[in-house]
């Protein structure tokens, strides 16, 4: 027996098709990495250095006697008013000093380590209460460099240069998880740097005066006042660094003797 109303009909599927990907919210703290030092690191600081100071200091307190019957013995006023504090006074005193000592010493300790909270879109480097944040898209390389960690631009500027206290194998395995290219060989542009010295020909007058200005700041150690000038030889397209002997070197952004991109991606 036949029907005058046909059978419906399945809705038709396109499997050629893929079906909507569902978007997700990003999630700023899922994909993220802090990388300093460790607890424990920081345990032996705060714990290490108060009880080393009171040892010590106690252990000249025991010595005081001795350093002040000793004519040639340098420091002969202290350590015969020392000598003169009698007991159990002095050895108290002479290791709650070594604490408070300790706690100093440990204090600008922690302000020297280097910090950096890492995601895919940008870097916070932290060091000494100073913060400094380094756009993903804009970096074209990080090294360690000395006891300087570097990030530098694709026009070979140096968007960040922190110096502290850091663990270079953590911190590379943190950047390089988030698709930051960091170089184990150091300072792609090591090679362009040259020596500074008075009136050099290829400098400008106002080049030579920031770097001789900041000649000046690195001999007196006024390290807020050389980081300043550093940003102003900066915006002159001058990037400059130091050795141990605080001698400066300079280049130019956009130098690359060893032939890397400045421009890549």
């Amino acid at each position: 027996m036949s029907s005058d109303n046909p059978a419906p009909k399945a809705p038709h599927t396109d499997l050629t098709k893929a079906p909507p990907t569902p978007q997700f919210p990003p999630s700023p703290s899922s994909d993220r990495t802090a990388v300093g030092p460790t607890t424990g690191e920081r345990a032996l600081l705060w714990a290490g250095f108060p009880v080393l100071g009171a040892v010590v200091l106690w252990l000249l307190s025991r010595a005081a006697d001795w350093v002040a019957s000793l004519p040639w013995a340098p420091l002969q006023g202290p350590f015969k008013l020392i000598s003169s504090v009698p007991e159990p006074q002095v050895s108290i005193g002479a290791a709650v000093a070594g604490i408070l000592l300790g706690l100093a010493i440990a204090f600008f300790a922690e302000s020297e380590y280097v910090t950096a909270v890492i995601d895919p879109e940008q870097a916070l480097l932290t060091v000494d209460h100073v913060s400094r944040t380094v756009p993903r898209p804009a970096t074209a390389a990080v090294f360690k460099d000395g006891k300087c960690l570097v990030v530098l631009g694709h026009d070979t500027t140096e968007l960040a240069r922190v110096r502290g206290d850091f663990d270079t194998e953590r911190f590379a395995a943190a950047f390089e998880r988030h698709g930051y290219p960091w170089r184990p060989d150091g300072d792609p542009y090591a090679a362009d740097f040259r020596r500074w010295v008075t009136a050099q020909p290829d400098l400008p007058a106002a080049a030579h005066a920031l770097l001789k200005a900041r000649a000046h700041a690195l001999k007196k150690d006024h390290k807020k006042d050389a980081e300043q000038l550093r940003t102003e030889l900066a915006a002159l397209g001058i990037v400059v660094r130091e050795g141990k002997d605080k001698a400066q070197h300079w280049r130019r952004v956009g130098a690359a003797s060893d032939g890397t991109e400045g421009t890549g991606a």
